[in-house]
């Protein structure tokens, strides 16, 4: 007959065994949480791609991540997001050259135009010894790590009426629409326009009645605002390949297990593939789609922008806080 003592030994195991039972599941069933931030509306490739990003980290490490997307800013406003990792309550989001270059001031150089010839350019650099330097400084700096890069578009001159261009002295005095900051003003003004501040709501119109001369976008951006129906040439300055960057949180990802960051890396590789092939896929059909619209699409000498763009810059007070050498590196990236 058992006795008391192996009575109470019995009941405390049986006690431990049920307690593992009812917590076993709930420590198999914890996830990472990994919140995302965008300000990008739902068709731009920039948004799809994040559903990318998490069926690749779904697939990859199943049940071992809750990815939640959060587009149209709905989270946090834009440029809102740094500072929102630094406080825990984010671990990814995009981030632009500009968002970058407030707090690291060298990154400013991918805001100049014409530091960047295509698409290709864009990815050596990132990708290459030049990235991994900035990025190091920005991981130091902005505490995010950056998995990978994307490509946004390039920016093109829309005319409302047809020019002969070809170098920079072509486009004097053409009022030509910027954004409102003062680094967009130069750049437009380093083309050898009059850069005219407009909202963005405001281009349409102003084309239509000629409070401007001319605006410039990437060439999906052109077609989705309708700029092609009063404008009648694109010249293709490609004067910023536009970039945005895949970051995420230092304090996330230094969490994640050797294995999870490959997984987490992966995952934005394949997002910014994604995103990327289909820009380049979508700008290289609307050359046509504009000719079919009866715009006139021509090429100017693009060297010779690029050499009187850089120049500018090189002379302003943007060049002081570049390192010594850096765009001779980056122009010599082949």
């Amino acid at each position: 007959m058992p006795t008391s003592c192996h009575l109470k030994r019995r009941f405390l195991l049986g006690a431990a065994a049920a307690l593992t039972a009812t917590t076993l599941p709930v420590f198999a069933q914890t996830k990472t949480v990994l919140r995302i931030s965008t300000p990008a509306v739902p068709d731009a490739w920039h948004a799809r791609m994040w559903t990318v990003f998490k069926d690749t980290l779904e697939k990859s490490a199943p049940g071992e991540f809750e990815v939640q997307i959060n587009l149209n800013a709905s989270l946090f406003k834009q440029g809102a997001e740094p500072a929102a990792m630094a406080r825990g309550n984010l671990e990814l989001t995009s981030m632009s050259p500009a968002d970058i270059a407030k707090l690291v001031p060298e990154f400013s150089v991918f805001t100049a135009g014409y530091m960047l010839r295509d698409p290709a350019h864009q990815q050596k650099v990132f990708n290459g010894p030049i990235g991994k330097e900035l990025f190091k400084t920005v991981s130091d700096k902005m505490d995010v790590t950056v998995l990978s890069t994307c490509y946004l578009g390039t920016r093109q001159v829309n005319l409302r009426e047809v020019r002969n261009v070809k170098t920079p002295i072509d486009l004097k005095g053409i009022k030509l629409r910027m954004p409102g900051s003062k680094d967009w003003l130069f750049l437009g003004n380093a083309l050898g326009a009059t850069a005219t501040p407009l909202a963005f709501g405001e281009v349409y119109l102003g084309l239509k009645t000629g409070t401007i001369d001319a605006q410039d976008n990437p060439l999906p951006s052109v077609r989705a605002a309708k700029f092609y129906e009063v404008t009648k040439q694109i010249v293709l300055t490609s004067h910023l390949v536009d970039s945005l960057f895949i970051a995420i949180s230092n304090k996330a990802f230094n969490a994640l297990t050797a294995s999870q960051k490959q997984k987490v890396s992966a995952a934005a590789q394949a997002a910014a593939a994604y995103n990327n092939d289909n820009n380049l896929q979508e700008e290289s059909q609307l050359v046509e789609f504009f000719k079919k619209e009866g715009l006139q699409v021509t090429t100017p000498d693009v060297a010779a922008f690029r050499k009187a763009v850089q120049t500018t810059y090189q002379n302003s007070d943007y060049a002081r806080v570049w390192p010594a050498g850096l765009v001779e590196r980056i122009n010599a990236t082949p």
